[in-house]
C-alpha cells in the first residue's frame, strides 16, 4: 500500500509511519514541525518506501501519484500545545480534516480520522462508550481541541455520506510510549522527567482523577487494524487499565528508584475527573485488545527519557536548521 501520514513527524504519528515501513508500505509524511520534530522520522529516511515532506495540511494538500490509504493524524495533542497555539489548533481539526478528506476523496483510498477521548468532554457516563455523546464545555480553555475533533468526526461522516468516501474514525484515549516530548505537559512525562531529575513530581489537585494509559504499540496495532477494516467507527482505543494520577505518580516514583516527592499543585479548569475507554466495540470488530502490560509499557518509556537524559537531550537545542533541512532533503 501507499500510505499518506499527516502529522506525521509526531509522536503517534512516526510510530505509525514505523508500522508501515516496516510491513512494506510506502509512506508520505507530511508534518509542519508545530509539535512534531524531523528527528522522530530521520531512522526511517534511509528506507525507499519513506518521504518525509515538510507541509501545512491546512494549506492545500497535494500528492503526486496514487494513494491507498489517508491517516490524518496531525494536529497538537497536549493541553500545553493547543493552549499555546489554539487558532493553529481549530484550523487543523476543520480545515485541515477538509484537506485530507479531499485527498482521499481524490485518490479512492480509505480515510482514518484520529479523533480523541476530549470529545467525551469530563464525562457523566463511565466507562465511555462510542454511543455516549460527551459533556463538552465549548468554551473553556480545552474547548479549541475538543470541538475541533467533534467538527472533524462530524465533517469526517458527512464525506462518507455525501461523496461515499471510505471513511474510518478512531477515538484515541490516553497513550504513551518513547518520543513524546519531555515538556509537553501530559502527566507521564512530566512525571518521568520529574523523577529522573529527582525534582518534585507534580500532581494537579488531590489526584484522585483517573486516566487509562494504553503503551503505543498496542496504540499503533489497532489504527492498523482500523485502517485494513471497512469499519466507519468511531471506535475507542485505549487501555481499560485505569488509574488514579497520586498512584501514577507514585509508581513512576518507584519505578524510576528516584527520591522525588509528591507535590500537589492547582487543578487546571475542566479537567476530566475520569476516562475510561469501553473498548467492546474495538474487541469485536477489530479483533484487536491490549497486550502490553502498563508497567512495561512504563518500563521501556522510562529507559527511553533515560537513554535521552544521558545524550543530553533534555538541555540541548532543536536541530540545526541545517541538519533539519537535510533530513527534508534526504
Amino acid at each position: 500500500m501507499r500510505a499518506v501520514v499527516t502529522g506525521g513527524a509526531g509522536f503517534l504519528g512516526s510510530h505509525l509511519c514505523e508500522a508501515l515501513i516496516a510491513r512494506g508500505d510506502e509512506v508520505v509524511c507530511l508534518d509542519n514541525f508545530l509539535t512534531g520534530d524531523p528527528a522522530n522520522v530521520a531512522h526511517l529516511m534511509e528506507q525507499p518506501g519513506f518521504r518525509l515532506v515538510r507541509a501545512d495540511v491546512t494549506d492545500y494538500v497535494h500528492v503526486a501519484g496514487p494513494v491507498d490509504l489517508v491517516l490524518h493524524f496531525a494536529s497538537p495533542a497536549s493541553p500545553i500545545d493547543y493552549l499555546r497555539v489554539p487558532i493553529e489548533t481549530l484550523k487543523v481539526g476543520s480545515i485541515g480534516t477538509l484537506h485530507a478528506l479531499g485527498l482521499a476523496r481524490e485518490k479512492s483510498a480509505r480515510f482514518v480520522l484520529a479523533s480523541t477521548s476530549e470529545v467525551y468532554g469530563d464525562p457523566e457516563i463511565h466507562p465511555q462508550p462510542e454511543s455516549y455523546w460527551g459533556h463538552v464545555n465549548p468554551v473553556g480553555p480545552r474547548g479549541v481541541y475538543d470541538e475541533a475533533k467533534r467538527f472533524a468526526e462530524a465533517l469526517t461522516l458527512a464525506y462518507r455520506h455525501t461523496h461515499d468516501v471510505n471513511t474510518g474514525i478512531v477515538r484515541i484515549f490516553n497513550t504513551f510510549g518513547p518520543r513524546m516530548r519531555p515538556d509537553d505537559g501530559r502527566a507521564i512525562p512530566n512525571f518521568i522527567r520529574q523523577a529522573l531529575a529527582g525534582e518534585p513530581v507534580t500532581v494537579a489537585g488531590d489526584g484522585k482523577q483517573t486516566r487509562s494509559i494504553c503503551y503505543v504499540d498496542d496504540l499503533v496495532r489497532a489504527i492498523l487494524a482500523m485502517a485494513g477494516s471497512s469499519e466507519s467507527g468511531p471506535i475507542n482505543i485505549g487501555n481499560p487499565h485505569e488509574i488514579a494520577m497520586l498512584d501514577l505518580a507514585r509508581w513512576i516514583i518507584e519505578l524510576t528508584a528516584s527520591d522525588s516527592d509528591v507535590v500537589h499543585i492547582e487543578r487546571p479548569v475542566d479537567d476530566p475527573t475520569v476516562r475510561q475507554p469501553d473498548t467492546m466495540l474495538a474487541a469485536r470488530l477489530l479483533g484487536w485488545s491490549p497486550e502490553i502490560p502498563v508497567e512495561e509499557g512504563l518500563r521501556r518509556t522510562i529507559a527511553w527519557f533515560r537513554e535521552q537524559d544521558e545524550r543530553h537531550a533534555f538541555t540541548e537545542p532543536p536541530l540545526a536548521p541545517e541538519r533539519t533541512q537535510a533530513i527534508l532533503n534526504g
